[in-house]
């Protein structure tokens, strides 16, 4: 019985730390936005932060779409 609540505890100090993380990398992007915005720097992507996507093969890249007739 003691094994199982030790491992739930781990389980559990695991979760907080993610949660901490993910936090703390919020708020460290959160205020770097407000710092360009204060500035007047453009950010990359759009204001939700995501990036646009670009693939990352270069042979997806220099493929021409194909047009139907």
């Amino acid at each position: 019985m003691a094994a199982k609540k030790k491992q739930q505890t781990h389980a559990k100090r695991a979760r907080e730390l993610a949660v901490k993380e993910r936090r703390e990398r919020k708020r460290a992007k959160k205020a770097e936005r407000a710092l360009a915005a204060e500035g007047g720097l453009p950010m990359n992507g759009d204001e939700s932060g995501a990036s646009p996507e670009v693939p990352e093969d270069e042979s997806e890249a220099a493929v021409a779409p194909v047009e139907a007739s």
